[in-house]
């Protein structure tokens, strides 16, 4: 058994939290997701489409197998290179995106994109591009794991 100095520790904690949301007519709309270093993933969407009030909620605890696989599919994708400098600032729309990874901490803020052109048009595709669909993996693992989990279409 090998232990940790506490700055060890501390650099191996690994966080992720992806936000996009507006709000508009009908109201506060948004969809969130977060893993925390203690193996606890949290999924919020909250849409008020057609006036009904549905926020969905959902907690789970994953092991460390699928902390992993976060790790790896956020290294792979090379975001902790990317800059958003050259991104447009988010008006009303906004999308943002932290990653706290060994010894990284980054964040990301842009409008939400709608398509890939979009990001075609933007003063940086090729960051664009890159946190569009890292994004996109990070909703499709967590909605599988959050269906999973608790048998129902969270959204």
């Amino acid at each position: 058994m090998t232990t940790m100095s506490a700055a060890t520790a501390h650099n191996d904690e690994f966080y992720v939290r992806y936000y996009v949301g507006h709000r508009g007519q009908f109201g506060h709309e948004f969809l969130e997701l977060e893993l925390h270093p203690s193996g606890k993933l949290r999924y919020a969407n909250n849409s008020n489409y057609k006036h009904e009030k549905s926020m969905v909620r959902r907690e789970v605890f994953v092991g460390p197998a699928v902390t992993e696989e976060f790790k790896r599919i956020i290294t792979e994708s090379g975001i902790t290179q990317m800059d958003d400098k050259n991104w447009e600032e988010p008006r009303a729309r906004c999308q943002e995106l932290e990653i706290k990874i060994r010894n990284e901490h980054i964040s990301f803020t842009c409008p939400e994109i709608g398509s890939l052109v979009d990001i075609q048009k933007s003063k940086d595709p090729e960051g664009l591009k890159t946190f569009y669909f890292l994004t996109q993996d990070l909703k499709c693992l967590v909605l599988s794991l959050i269906n999973m989990h608790f048998k129902a279409r969270p959204i």
